[in-house]
């Protein structure tokens, strides 16, 4: 027994030993892109349980900084660093070292600095410091299992591009729980983020407690039911709400505040207000009654901007709302605010009689109306030592004088906002709204409001307009993606919906453009996924998937596909709807020369198993495919993708109009000349529209044929009008 007792000692000894000697590499490859790295050839410093965070005494910030790192750390290597505070000029080894250094020109930069004898982070300011952390948290493999943790020396100078870097979140449609909104602001902070926008009222649900108006959330967070789908006539006959309580918002406050986030509070008025109109009917025009949304969209019923009791309404609620949330800036929306009310309403009516409000070529007396009420919320909330942000629609009348803009229906309103010397936030829809689809694919997608913003699209952003000058580009202030909750119902969808968008985002808002690039983003996007992994978040892997471009080409009469992967992976394909493999499938070379009918299908396969979702693409022929085509009128800008090309290239259009499939034409008749280059005898023309009305897309309402033998002279064979 005493030789089995040794040797099994023995064998502990050799795992306890096997376990302090291994080692993980980390390196440098995070997002978002530091501004500056610089290696040296010196070896790295070993990051090890042994290892002390230090960190100046008499500093709660930065000591809480380190304990942040410390539990960093334990959730990589499963062992915690201790942490201590230290005198100035006292000397400690083998430690991480925090510190403030005034020479740092932005408050948010910092100076990460690795030898073999330690790190040093050094920010302007404590936040500065928080995001030194950030880069080396994502710098240590997500998965380090009590390794040593080889840390590369060097140095890394760093500093955010904007000072605005925000994300946003709805909980008015659907409502998420405190400690989700914890986990959304951890995130943020993963993600080098400090704003967290949080919009808490909507005509689906109040969300935030105001002590003066009770009704609000006894009456006005509760819907009876929710519509299930699009709009349909079906409901879910479940009642629905939830709010916060003012003391879960100030633990929340509190909770962004310790990682450095400001969390900026949306009150949505004039609009989106039929929360607040089912629990208090006096505060509308019509004085209802009023009952809480339970389906989607824009509706007429809005506050009452002539009824001076309704103001003193939006002023009470607004004095609670600034006592909950510290930020400089409190959003009042001021989107989507119809005006048909207030055009009937004796009361408005009068309002804009008494205030002198007087439509133009631009503007109704309506806009006026709306602009009263933005400008007299203003100054109220200036009275208060506040700031206001509103969405663009602020712009339609007399923008309030010190308002911030938010630039979501695209940019022009943001670089219209910047040349009157208003400050800036893009959040333009077509490449930073979340809840539309990830992928041109929507076959396993779950619903999503339309619209189409790949990881790729919401990299490309360059949110400064290279129209405006140098002053008005400092007006260009920050970047925030807004998560509006139609169709979002759960946790596990919020994520699989902003990640790994948030990561793309991350890098438009900090990494100067110049340092941008896609395919590097996309081979240092694996070490961030790690992490995700390791937290058990649901998110998008559409990004290993195939990227297919497929173009006509009228000369050889194909369709060209053209494929490929961030990873290179090899790529297989079938011609016949067969189900491809490394057995069953061609090795993609080349691009593709489709020249007949084909039901395509391809896929990536990798050696970890990690393979690629199935791209299938049903090519059809008829006498139009790959043949020269012209218009007379060119598509919106928004809608006009490869171009004509699109209406001939074998390929129907998906159910998103934002999929590139699809030609949008405002305003005038579609005239398309197609060009057989031979006679042709033809027994049936046809075309396809996508509708979506909430969006504003319809479809044709006629269409005629016209032939010609020598394409000048047209004759019209056949033509039919439609509902």
């Amino acid at each position: 027994m005493r030789k089995l007792n040794h040797a099994l000692l023995a064998g502990a000894l050799a795992l306890a030993c096997a376990s302090c000697t291994a080692e993980k590499e980390a390196n440098y490859q995070v997002i978002p892109l530091p501004q500056e790295v610089s290696l040296t050839q010196e070896n790295p410093f070993k990051l090890n349980e042994n290892v002390l965070i230090a960190y100046p005494e008499n500093n709660a910030l930065l000591q809480r900084n380190a304990e942040f790192l410390s539990e960093y750390i334990q959730q990589a290597a499963n062992y915690a660093p201790k942490t201590k505070a230290i005198a100035a000029g006292e000397q400690v080894k083998n430690a991480i070292v925090l510190g403030l250094d005034p020479g740092i020109a932005n408050k948010e930069g910092y100076v990460l600095t690795t030898t073999p004898e330690g790190i040093s982070i050094n920010g302007q300011t404590e936040n500065g410091v928080f995001y030194g952390i950030q880069t080396l948290r994502k710098s240590i493999p997500a998965e380090a299992k009590e390794a040593t943790i080889l840390i590369p020396a060097g140095e890394i100078k760093d500093e955010p591009r904007f000072s605005y870097r925000g994300m946003h979140l709805d909980v008015g449609r659907h409502f998420f729980p405190k400690e989700f909104i914890k986990k959304y602001i951890d995130l943020l902070a993963l993600h080098n983020m400090n704003t967290f926008h949080w919009h808490l009222t909507e005509d689906q649900g109040w969300r935030i407690e105001i002590k003066k108006y009770p009704k609000l959330t006894e009456i006005g967070s509760q819907r009876s039911r929710t519509v299930i789908g699009r709009n349909t006539q079906e409901y879910d006959n479940t009642p629905y709400g939830g709010f916060f309580t003012q003391e879960e918002a100030k633990e929340i406050v509190k909770y962004a505040q310790e990682r450095y986030i400001t969390v900026i509070p949306e009150v949505d008025l004039p609009g989106h207000m039929l929360a607040a109109l089912a629990s208090y009917p006096e505060l509308g025009c019509t004085g209802g009654p009023y009952e809480v949304e339970k389906t989607w969209g824009v509706f007429p019923d809005v506050i009452c901007i002539g009824n001076e009791k309704a103001m003193v309404f939006l002023e009470d609620v607004l004095s609670e709302i600034v006592e909950l949330f510290p930020s400089e800036y409190i959003h009042i929306g001021g989107d989507e605010a119809p005006r048909d009310r207030w055009k009937k309403c004796p009361k408005c009516q009068a309002r804009i009689k008494s205030e002198n409000l007087k439509a133009d070529k631009k503007h109704t007396a309506e806009d006026r109306l709306q602009s009263y009420c933005m400008s007299r919320i203003e100054k109220f909330l200036n009275s208060k030592g506040r700031r206001i942000i509103g969405w663009d629609e602020i712009l339609e009348g007399d923008v309030a004088p010190n308002a911030t803009v938010m630039s979501w229906r695209g940019m022009n309103g943001g670089l219209e906002a910047a040349k009157l010397g208003h400050d800036v936030i893009m959040t333009p829809n077509t490449y930073v709204y979340f809840d539309y689809y990830q992928t041109a694919d929507t076959k396993d997608e779950p619903d999503a409001i339309g619209g189409c913003v790949p990881l790729e699209k919401v990299y490309s952003l360059e949110p400064v307009p290279a129209s405006l000058n140098e002053n008005e580009k400092k007006h260009i202030i920050g970047v925030q993606a807004n998560l509006w909750t139609e169709y979002i119902a759960t946790t596990q969808q919020i994520e699989y919906m902003v990640l790994p968008r948030m990561a793309a985002l991350a890098e438009v808002q900090w990494t100067l453009p110049e340092k941008k690039d896609y395919r590097n983003f996309t081979k240092r996007l694996p070490q961030l996924l790690a992490f995700y992994d390791r937290e058990g978040l649901n998110y998008g892997k559409h990004v290993f998937n195939i990227d297919s471009k497929i173009t006509s080409d009228p000369e050889k009469k194909a369709v060209m596909i053209e494929l490929s992967t961030i990873d290179d992976a090899p790529i297989y394909y079938t011609l016949d709807g067969t189900e491809p493999s490394a057995k069953n499938g061609t090795l993609y070379k080349e691009p593709i020369a489709v020249t007949q009918a084909a039901n395509f299908k391809a896929i990536a396969i990798r050696p970890n198993g990690n393979n690629s979702k199935i791209k299938s693409e049903q090519i059809d022929f008829n006498k139009a495919t790959c043949r020269p085509i012209e218009l007379k009128n060119q598509p919106s800008p928004k809608y006009s993708y490869d171009g004509a090309i699109v209406l001939v290239d074998g390929l129907k259009g998906t159910n998103s109009y934002a999929s590139g499939r699809w030609l949008g034409f405002p305003g005038k008749d579609v005239e398309a000349t197609i060009h057989l280059e031979e006679s042709t005898e033809i027994s049936r023309v046809s075309t396809e529209a996508i509708i979506d009305l909430s969006a504003w897309i319809m479809g044709a309402c006629g269409l005629s044929v016209a032939v010609s033998d020598d394409g000048k002279d047209f004759r019209e064979v056949a033509s039919k009008d439609y509902p």
